[in-house]
């Protein structure tokens, strides 16, 4: 049947069991808008205006990361287009599925310097898992449908539509397409096959799971790594502790792979790297046998790709042949979807014991935390975990708060830490945690942030209080870009340049000029007495958390540098 372009992207939406979508207006897209109200389309996907597009790129891919599904936003052309950059490039790096939908000026105004117009395209090509310019009404609901096929098929990612203002006025042609029939679908198997993005992944290669399970069994000092991959792929997890249980030998994991492991499991060792456990990082140079799944070994992670894991052979598990040798030289990979590798070694693998090199491992123990009357990043988690049994949805920004949330608090499951792993994105958490509670309305969600980030984000509590998201943002306030200061501390001289926030605004007050709660905590009691308020209040909270200026990350490596030379320990 016949349809206006605007209407066709409502009806694709739905196709795709869309029922959430975040973003801004502005008149390039004022026709999609206009049939949110125009054919009812509201009252079946619901829309969340957010105070900023980069706030609407991060609340859809926090409900991607949160609940598996494709995370959906919306922009105009121009600067409403640009403000989506981060977020897209965010969710690129973590592989996270996220459609954005933008409208560019009329086809008849491009490459005319027309107000608002900027080639996107051009702009995400790199930070994209693919993207369009649609120019014909006749191909938006193929290339929409296209879109998500990419962005949750394979490596997951973010895909970018854009589309000419006069496709959302144009009639095209409509038929209803339910998403089984898609990859079969003739126009849209054309496409899928042009842009060679098929759908269907390839079967591990035998041979490599075989050679992988005779490494098993020469090894004296298997050490396996984690990554973001496993907790992507679909069905992964109950399979890759199946492996590390039979396995049976110590695990360590990427910041993006925590939940894969158990935080408080017997094989578990902490994360590895930068700001990787004593356990860990030792145990990367003394193993013999490094299994990686799902990770890319950043530079955050293999600080000095020469001498990492010097005395194994590496073997290295991902879906994408392109992270294979980037960063780490291999001894053997496999290439394939996590689960289904781990399906075909858990079929061949036998139950083994390296009692002996767990002990040797697990020796190395952290030193005990501080209890000093003085309120500390751990008592913070620590306390965050017990009020919440341990199943908050905990949403991070970048730095200090965010090493230590990944330490201190022990993830048990997919989805469950959301964090700009890749990128670093400052100012992701909180609209990360609006969307992952909008997606997972049951769940407590954390939005844990310092000082600074929070400031690059605190406009997003208008989103919290108008559509009433109980998000409660804890902030580890010292009053100063806390990993960049520590860095300063230890390698530069002391010399603090502009790191000391010694500036408004009062948090507190914050909060409650945008109409919600906020709260104050000096030490762990005042913590422990404001975070069950927040978690009784049933709106968004801020509680302002004063701790001591000059408190680090600890264990840190410096970049560049074995993973066993700390700086810090």
């Amino acid at each position: 049947m016949l349809m206006r372009g605007s209407q066709i992207v409502m009806e694709c939406l739905l196709e795709q069991g869309v029922d959430t979508v975040f973003g801004y207006p502005g008149g390039t897209i004022l026709n999609i808008y206009d049939e949110l109200e125009l054919h009812g389309y509201g009252q079946k996907i619901h829309h969340y205006l957010t105070a900023h597009e980069q706030g609407a790129s991060h609340a859809a891919d926090g409900y991607a990361r949160s609940t598996g599904k494709v995370g959906v936003c919306f922009a105009t052309s121009g600067p409403g287009a640009t403000n989506l950059v981060t977020g897209i490039a965010t969710a690129y790096y973590d592989s996270s599925p996220v459609v954005c939908i933008t409208v560019n000026v009329a086809d008849s105004l491009m490459g005319k310097d027309t107000f608002q117009e900027v080639d996107i395209t051009g702009i995400t090509m790199p930070i994209t898992k693919c993207n369009f310019l649609v120019k014909d009404v006749n191909e938006l609901a193929d290339v929409i449908r296209e879109a998500f096929a990419i962005a949750r098929s394979g490596r997951p990612g973010p895909v970018l539509v854009d589309i000419t203002k006069n496709v959302t006025a144009a009639e095209g042609d409509y038929e209803y397409l339910p998403v089984s029939e898609h990859p079969s679908h003739g126009r849209l198997a054309t496409l899928l096959r042009r842009s060679n993005r098929e759908i269907k992944i390839p079967e591990p290669d035998q041979g490599d799971i075989e050679k992988l399970l005779d490494l098993i069994a020469q090894s004296q000092r298997p050490m396996v790594l984690v990554g973001g991959g496993v907790i992507r792929s679909k069905g992964a997890v109950p399979e890759f502790r199946r492996f590390i249980e039979a396995l049976d030998a110590p695990v360590g994991s990427t910041i993006m792979g925590g939940g894969a492991c158990p935080g408080d499991h017997p094989l578990f060792t902490g994360m590895v790297g930068m700001h990787g456990s004593h356990a860990s990082n030792m145990a990367t140079a003394e193993c013999d046998l490094l299994i990686a799944i799902g990770c890319r070994f950043s530079d955050r992670v293999a600080t000095d790709p020469a001498s990492f894991a010097r005395n194994a052979k590496i073997v290295h598990i991902d879906i994408d042949r392109a992270e294979i040798d980037k960063n780490v030289a291999t001894y053997h990979h496999i290439i394939g979807d996590a689960r289904r590798v781990l399906e075909l070694l858990n079929a061949g693998l036998a139950q083994h014991d390296y009692t002996a090199w767990k002990a040797q491992v697990f020796a190395r123990k952290e030193l005990p935390l501080k209890k000093d009357g003085i309120l500390h990043a751990h008592e913070i988690l620590e306390t965050i975990s017990e009020l919440t049994g341990g199943d908050a949805i905990i949403a991070t920004d970048v730095g200090q708060h965010q090493m230590w949330s990944c330490q201190y608090y022990h993830f048990s499951r997919p989805g469950q830490l959301l964090t700009s792993g890749g990128f670093g994105t400052m100012g992701f958490g909180l609209g990360a945690a609006m969307g992952a509670k909008v997606g997972n309305p049951d769940k407590v969600v954390v939005h844990c942030t310092g000082d600074g980030c929070f400031r690059m984000n605190c406009n997003e509590l208008a989103t919290v209080e108008h559509y009433g998201i109980p998000v409660i943002t804890v902030i580890f306030d010292n009053r100063t870009l806390g990993m960049v200061r520590q860095w300063q501390n230890l390698i530069y001289g002391k010399r603090f340049s502009q790191t000391t926030l010694d500036r408004g605004p009062d948090f507190v007050k914050l909060a409650e000029a945008y109409g919600l709660k906020g709260f104050r905590a000096k030490d762990q009691a005042e913590f422990e007495d404001a975070f069950r308020q927040a978690l009784q209040a049933g709106c968004g909270c801020v509680i302002d958390c004063a701790i001591d200026i000059d408190a680090m990350v600890h264990p840190m490596v410096s970049g560049g540098t074995p993973v066993t030379d700390f700086l810090l320990h």
